[in-house]
């Protein structure tokens, strides 16, 4: 198969996690491959201003809040000292040891790497403007679009400062300012939040909805709720900003609506985390038969494919979830389609991650999605408190929530609010795309004492037979 392929020519504009693992099947497939990207190695969005960086910083968070909590233990540390600089330049050399690792596995595979941005002359042609200011034009015979995603901006709150941030910027970590406002209770607002609270700055954070994390199972949501009125100076929900104006000592923010504490507010920083968008414009779509629909999203089949035949696109811009992981997925099925094999993109869970102090993570069907859609599921739920390993970590705050089919007692979906949670999530991700039943999992021993024997005896709990946690049995 990989002689054949030989003859491929693939282009895929932008490097990051889609990107990039796109690339490297198909080159392990015997494709020649043009991997088209402004930076100096693969990593996109994710590696260089998102997904490691951030959980970088996060890291940092992490160490400064378990000091604290160590203190009820008997355990005292001397007050942290932050130095801004070298945290960075932690951040950063962490990026590039991944991005220069990547580079590696490209060069290896002999995937060429152009440093530029492309537009699309027609179906199979890009006028690619390189980072050394030439232009060439080059003709493959199959195309993936995998741009991304870029921060989205409030229309007439997008003031010129540089106290103004983004999800970017934010990260960039100049300094450790003594006040932020962060306009959004999304998943990016309050992680970034998460971090300067840690740090030492007096956070506030504004949402329009009447909860944090829109969307989110309302049972995960509150168990991280209860740690952030203790880690934020406030939370203004139902709440809206209706100016803001540079001062010479920050923002001045005016509010609007049922949260509003205070009229207005001044702060040295104010970050702007209100989601993001696809990177679908300036790529000369019009020139091809893309279909793009209102939201700015490149409509794509099962196989990835777009409405002209010879492109593909992968990732944020191609639809939500916009998630690294699912990015990396879709890259991979894009590939191995463009080599001829048999595979089409059908995930039954895909996991999402808030990584916050404690974690949520979610896959599969969710208790408000089964409502809304009239499926009929039990709902069982074990708390940590419950937990012999979240007691001994002092962390007995979580919850393990399994959405289960009652007739054929399928697993079909997993929520965990809680320390580690993103890690524990892997689990009830294999549980529903395997079809696993709560007797399945149940019945798999699980260490002891792990937090992962929270998601066996919640599976337990369906039958009323958890070890660590009573409740009566339910009348049929």
């Amino acid at each position: 198969m990989a002689d054949k392929n030989k003859s491929i020519k693939l282009a895929i504009v932008g490097g990051g996690p889609g990107g990039y693992a796109a690339a490297f099947l198909a080159a392990d497939l015997g494709m020649q491959v043009t991997l088209i990207d402004p930076e100096k190695n693969p990593g996109g969005v994710c590696l260089y201003r998102g997904c490691i960086p951030s959980k970088t910083l996060l890291h940092v968070a992490k160490v400064v809040n378990d000091a604290a909590d160590a203190k009820e233990w008997g355990v005292s540390f001397n007050k942290p000292g932050f130095n801004a600089k070298k945290i960075r330049g932690w951040k950063d050399e962490v990026v590039e040891k991944l991005t220069g690792g990547l580079g590696e596995l490209g060069r290896l595979r002999k995937v060429e790497h152009v440093r530029g941005t492309a537009k699309f002359k027609n179906g199979t042609t890009l006028i690619i403007s390189k980072k050394d200011g030439s232009t060439d034009s080059m003709s493959y015979d199959k195309i993936i679009i995998a741009t991304g995603s870029e921060p989205t901006v409030i229309p007439g709150l997008d003031i010129d400062s540089p106290n103004l941030l983004n999800s970017t910027t934010a990260l960039d970590l100049e300094n450790i300012p003594k006040s932020m406002l962060v306009i959004g209770g999304g998943y990016i607002g309050l992680e970034l939040g998460t971090v300067y609270a840690a740090l030492g700055t007096k956070v506030s954070v504004v949402e329009m909805t009447p909860s944090l994390l829109p969307g989110v199972d309302k049972d995960m949501v509150s168990v991280l709720s209860k740690r952030l009125k203790g880690m934020f100076e406030s939370i203004m929900l139902n709440t809206t900003v209706s100016e803001m104006r540079e001062q010479k000592n920050g923002i001045k923010v005016s509010f609007e609506g049922q949260g509003a504490e205070k009229k207005a507010g001044i702060y040295e920083k104010v970050l702007m985390a209100v989601g993001r968008k696809p990177k679908s414009k300036d790529l000369g779509l019009e020139n091809t038969q893309v279909e793009v629909d209102d939201k700015g999203f490149i409509k794509v089949d099962q196989t990835r494919r777009t409405s002209d035949p010879n492109i593909y696109a992968i990732g944020d811009v191609a639809g939500e979830p916009m998630l690294a992981h699912k990015a990396t997925h879709e890259g991979r099925v894009a590939a191995e389609v463009i080599a001829g094999h048999d595979v089409i993109y059908e995930p039954r869970a895909i996991p999402a991650v808030v990584f916050t102090d404690p974690e949520i993570a979610w896959c599969g069907l969710t208790q408000t999605e089964a409502r809304g859609k009239g499926i009929d599921v039990k709902i069982v739920k074990f708390p940590w408190a419950a937990s012999g390993r979240a007691l001994t970590l002092g962390r007995n705050d979580g919850l393990t929530k399994l959405v289960v089919d009652p007739e054929t007692e399928r697993i079909l979906g997993v929520g965990i609010a809680g320390a580690g949670a993103g890690e524990l999530i892997a689990e009830g991700v294999l549980a529903v795309e395997m079809a696993a039943t709560v007797t399945d999992v149940g019945m798999s021993i699980h260490p002891h004492p792990t937090l992962s024997e929270t998601v066996m005896e919640a599976a337990e709990l369906f039958h009323s037979h958890s070890t660590h946690y009573w409740r009566p049995k339910r009348k049929s």
